[in-house]
């Protein structure tokens, strides 16, 4: 196995990896599966023209649940693309 070299920053590091092989610096086969309880995704902000009945609506169904419509959008979101995907034969990921 080769060593793995130490690097500056991450951009160097990501260059590194974009064109390095990690089989030759990695025995894949020693790896363990690993949880991260406390990982949470990285979220970037948008900006999303609703219809204002819609947004309404949205809010008036976070209202019933006692959820802010945000975090209710993205369940809806998230839903969503996951039957979507799955419709289209792949495999969604797990946020």
């Amino acid at each position: 196995m080769k060593k793995i070299p130490r690097f500056s920053s991450e951009d160097k590091e990501r260059e590194f990896w974009a064109t390095a092989d990690s089989t030759d610096y990695i025995d894949w086969k020693k790896g363990r599966r690993m949880l991260f309880p406390r990982l949470r995704p990285s979220v970037k902000t948008i900006s999303l023209r609703l219809p204002e009945i819609m947004l309404e609506e949205l809010k008036l169904l976070a209202n019933k649940r006692d959820v802010p419509y945000q975090s209710l959008l993205k369940v809806f979101l998230s839903e969503r693309i996951d039957q979507e995907l799955k419709s289209a034969g792949h495999r969604p990921a797990k946020i």
